[in-house]
């Protein structure tokens, strides 16, 4: 099911995501997919988006990748999701414009869907997101250990 509508909406208005400049672009079965273009203010010393930036790509992504692995919108509801643990691995120079992918495995989606039917009240998945330049290289690639509760 297609929830970009949703991931919008509840990525959206995060503070780091507007310094950042991200743009959801998709959340949609399992895959979760956001843009940024590397401002100026948030570079090191080398020119590419500092590692802050890099892991909000990450995190929203995976955010988004977990969104679109629901069934719809009501099933997220009260639905919390916490950063236990998270890794970056930088690959070349992160300038220009970004785009971060996250596609969920099939035993990360099914804790996200029996977390959604109510059947746990807990579920802990894993996220892996690749960052690419305009060119298609990939700039960095991280992951993000999550737990998902309901309130």
């Amino acid at each position: 099911m297609d929830l970009t509508d949703l991931a919008r909406r509840l990525l959206d208005p995060i503070p780091a995501h507007r310094t950042l400049g991200l743009q959801v672009l998709r959340a949609a079965d399992g895959v979760g997919e956001v843009a940024a273009d590397v401002p100026p203010a948030l570079t090191n010393v080398i020119g590419s988006l500092h590692s802050s930036g890099l892991i909000t790509l990450v995190d929203a992504a995976g955010l988004a990748a977990i969104i679109g692995a629901v069934d719809s919108a009501d099933a997220f509801a009260g639905i919390v999701p916490l950063g236990s643990a998270a890794e970056l691995r930088f690959l070349a120079p992160a300038r220009g414009h970004l785009v971060a992918t996250c596609r969920l495995e099939r035993e990360e989606r099914a804790a996200v869907a029996a977390l959604c039917a109510g059947t746990v009240d807990v579920a802990r998945t894993m996220t892996e997101t690749e960052v690419t330049d305009a060119g298609g290289v990939v700039v960095c690639q991280g992951s993000f250990d999550w737990i998902l509760r309901r309130r």
